[in-house]
């Protein structure tokens, strides 16, 4: 059954981007609003340079045989970092909550790997802030866009 892109996961406390920010020792930049509830969905998300899309979404990905799965520390586990060296994208959860790999295979090349979260799981990143993905599964992919004026598309930069 499809998730509604929509509807509100239910978390289990109130989590911040300052809760967030120190938990990971990961810095924001001064305009985001660090007070603010970082709110959790089961749907598509993007951020930036990268996007989040449920499992039941996706079509002609396969996740290795013989995968390796790593469980996402509480300091969170790093997945793709902006161009030439720019800031990261972190994907954030409570011990045991959630686990990842980046042993997938992709028809379009784009998937960076795909996480299993049991429980409210974040993205985090300085720039952009943060937002929730409620449980499921999900594929993590890198953003394309076209260039002006209809050419070829490339990959999005951050």
């Amino acid at each position: 059954m499809p998730m509604n892109p929509a509807q509100p996961a239910s978390p289990a406390q109130t989590v911040t981007l300052d809760s967030l920010s120190r938990q990971t020792g990961l810095a924001v930049l001064d305009h985001l609003e660090r007070s603010v509830t970082i709110p959790v969905v089961d749907g598509i998300q993007a951020q930036g340079d990268l996007i989040v899309i449920p499992m039941s979404e996706i079509s002609g990905l396969s996740i290795w045989e013989h995968a390796t799965w790593t469980d996402v520390p509480p300091e969170g586990v790093e997945l793709l970092r902006g161009a030439a060296g720019g800031n990261p994208h972190t994907l954030v959860a409570d011990p045991g909550a959630c686990r990842w790999t980046r042993d997938v295979s992709e028809t379009g090349g784009l998937a960076i790997g795909v996480f299993e979260a049991s429980a409210p799981v974040y993205l985090l990143h300085p720039e952009h802030g943060a937002s929730g993905c409620g449980p499921g599964r999900y594929v993590v992919r890198r953003q394309r866009e076209y260039a002006p004026g209809g050419r070829d598309p490339r990959l999005v930069a951050d």
